[in-house]
Order: C-alpha cells, then structure tokens, then sequence
C-alpha cells in the first residue's frame, strides 16, 4: 500500500519516533546511507517558491543515492489548466516519489488520490508538516526528548501553528499558540489537536495573553504575512506589532529556552535581532534539521 505524508497525524507516534531517531542517524553518520534510494527518483513541484525545501529535499534525495527532478508550475501542463489528478497520474508512472509545495491543500489531496507513488506535503496553506519534523528533532537535540516539552508559538495561527499543534499532540508536546484574535488558528485543527492530544496527554492551547509565554521551553515564531499575503504586510505589522519576541519576552520563558523560527525571518519584526543572532536561538540547527528529518522521511516512504 502506498504511503503518503499530507498532515502530521499521517504518521503514528512510534513512527515519529523511529523517524527521529533515524534522522539523528542520518546526520551522525551520513555517508552510511549514500545508496539507501540508490536508483530512486523523486519529482518536486513547485507552485511557491522556497530555499529550504528545495535545497533539502534535493540534496537529501542525492545524499541517499537518488536522483530529483524540480518543477514550477510553467514546466508542467498545470499551468495551462491540466487537473492535478491528471498529473499526478502520469507523474507517478515515471518517478517514484512526489513532493509538491503549493497552496490549497486539497490540491495535495487530490494528488494523493491520484498518485501510484508517495506524496510529501512540503507546505500548503493549511499545514507544514515537514517542518515540524525538523523542529522536534531540533527540541530533542536541546531537551533530550519532545514528551512533556511546552512548546509556545508568538504570532499567526498558521500553517507552521496548524502543524506544531498536530504533531504536538502526537507526541505529547504541550504547544500553546499565542495570537491575536482574529489571527488565530482554524477551530477546526485545535479540535482535531485537543483530540489528538487526549491519547498522549499533550496541552493544546489558544491564547491572545502574552503571559502565555511563561514557563516556555522553546519559543517559536514565523513572518507575520506568509506568501501570498504581501498586500496585507502593512495592516499585519499593525495587529502584530505587541507579539514581536524580543529580549523581555523571552525571559519570560524558562531561563534555558531556545528560540525557534522556520525561516525566513524579518529582523525587527517578528522577532528581534538580538533574540534570532543570540545564544538561545537554534534557528540554523532547525533549519539543517529539514535535511535530516526529510532523508528519513524519503527512506521511509519510498524505499523498497
């Protein structure tokens, strides 16, 4: 049965796990996995444009002895109308594993359905599940473990918050997203969350209060106006403004707290300069980590 990666809950906990645990593998001893997809080849399209996705996945996919193919929308008959379960059909007679990084997510639904090989959601509006991967991997690296761990997001209830809350609470990661109201996440991912949650006795929370900061083991935020939404950057900063995370907000935290951030950052939005290029942040390891958590991903998924 083929395997597809769409949402956080696509993966069981021990799943999670034995993912993680071969990703800090992975990236201990990189050169023992040169021929794990050896022969492989994975199609990445792209409707939005990235550096971290891309660079990871086509170099964690050449690092296992594969090989990658990029598409934007205008080397594809996508962009001239062709349905995505069209493409998706033929694609996955030639390759053996897709990622696509777009908007609507049920355009990456619809390609699943349609698809004979993997799909990997390397970003849509609603969800980031790749990147929450690398962010556990970055608290473990920190904290020993993600269980217990209070993780509090400062900004956007986004696809990057949609995600923390999903695989927070696979994993028994207490995530409380702290934003403005009117910018806060979809009720329908909390609920889906809070359910989650029940099985691993995580927290999951909502919250406009700052104070919610307190007792952080690792603050995280992201850009105020994600792609897409650059006519909105001004009004954004506006409602934003109060939820940078500065110095005094993360003394909030615990006094070792570490400060996440998917990137890429805005210096003096939201977050400041002395936070993101001081000793508590780990932005550059969690990026690295991408890398890593997408080669175990990859193996998972596609090898034979």
């Amino acid at each position: 049965m083929v395997r597809h990666f769409l949402s956080d809950l696509d993966l069981s906990v021990a799943e999670h796990t034995r993912l993680l645990t071969r990703a800090a593998e992975m990236k201990a001893k990189p050169k023992d996995f040169r021929t794990a997809l050896g022969g492989k080849i994975l199609a990445m399209i792209f409707h939005k444009s990235s550096t971290r996705t891309r660079v990871s996945f086509e170099a964690g996919i050449i690092q296992l002895g594969g090989q990658a193919i990029v598409l934007s929308a205008k080397d594809l008959q996508l962009g001239r109308g062709e349905p995505i379960t069209d493409t998706g059909a033929v694609l996955s007679r030639y390759i053996d594993g897709i990622m696509i990084r777009t908007y609507a997510h049920d355009d990456v639904v619809a390609l699943a359905k349609a698809s004979h090989v993997p799909i990997i959601n390397g970003l849509d509006d609603l969800l980031h599940p790749c990147q929450t991967l690398a962010d556990m991997l970055t608290i473990i690296e920190n904290r020993g473990t993600v269980k217990d761990q209070q993780l509090v997001y400062v900004g956007d209830g986004n696809n990057v918050a949609h995600s923390l809350m999903l695989g927070g609470a696979r994993n028994g990661m207490h995530v409380r997203i702290v934003a403005p109201e009117g910018h806060q996440p979809s009720p329908t991912i909390f609920a889906q969350a809070k359910k989650e949650a029940a099985a691993t006795s995580a927290r999951i929370e909502v919250t406009a209060d700052l104070a919610g900061v307190e007792g952080a083991d690792a603050v995280y935020t992201d850009v105020w106006a994600s792609m897409g939404q650059e006519a909105e950057a001004e009004e954004r900063k506006r409602i934003f403004a109060k939820y940078q995370v500065t110095a005094a907000l993360m003394k909030r935290a615990k006094p070792d707290a570490i400060f996440l951030h998917c990137l890429p950052a805005h210096r003096g939005e939201e977050v400041a300069a002395e936070v993101i290029d001081g000793p508590q942040s780990r932005v550059f390891d969690e990026a690295e980590n991408r890398l890593h958590t997408q080669k175990a991903l990859l193996e998972l998924l596609m090898r034979d």
